[in-house]
């Protein structure tokens, strides 16, 4: 199946990327229709996300390869996780074990910044026990790239890259 036939399916499953496609034009309205002292917004819809691992010490070593960093190890109310490398501030994550988590291919999907070019910790993913779903695919010249992978654990998740 080729990369534009993996893009149009997932972009009928999943109304997210139907959405991105228009948000150029979103934020240029958004800025000529915004009023500070009547709406608010946040700085970013996500503040924080933990993806859920049944075998804590398989996850952490997939991330660390995929991504290329080590993960910080804390046990936070009776809660294992494993911070997600990141610099600087903005929106992080962790892998988390405990009794409420419990991984899943369904639901809601986190999107992993890729870097400059998502090839590179995608190349990773097979090598480290994960499976990628859709290869690397162009949203748009916008936009940039996508592709989606399941972790160890059966989570499904993707990279985005601008390149």
């Amino acid at each position: 199946m080729s990369s534009e036939s993996y893009l149009y399916k997932y972009r009928l499953r999943h109304p997210f990327l139907h959405q991105l496609v228009h948000r150029v034009n979103w934020n240029i309205n958004l800025k000529t229709h915004f009023n500070p002292k009547t709406d608010s917004i946040m700085a970013n819809a996500i503040n924080w996300f933990e993806i859920p691992a049944t075998n804590f010490s398989r996850a952490v070593e997939f991330y660390a390869k995929v991504l290329g960093g080590e993960l910080h190890k804390q046990e936070i109310g009776g809660i294992e996780m494993g911070f997600l490398p990141m610099d600087g501030e903005g929106v992080g994550g962790a892998v988390c074990s405990g009794d409420d988590y419990k991984p899943s291919a369904e639901g809601a999907m986190i999107y992993l910044n890729g870097g400059s070019d998502l090839s590179e910790p995608l190349s990773k993913v097979e090598s480290a026990g994960g499976k990628v779903v859709m290869p690397k695919t162009k949203i748009s010249d916008e936009i940039g790239y996508m592709a989606i992978f399941l972790d160890t654990e059966g989570n499904k998740l993707a990279f985005h890259s601008a390149g």
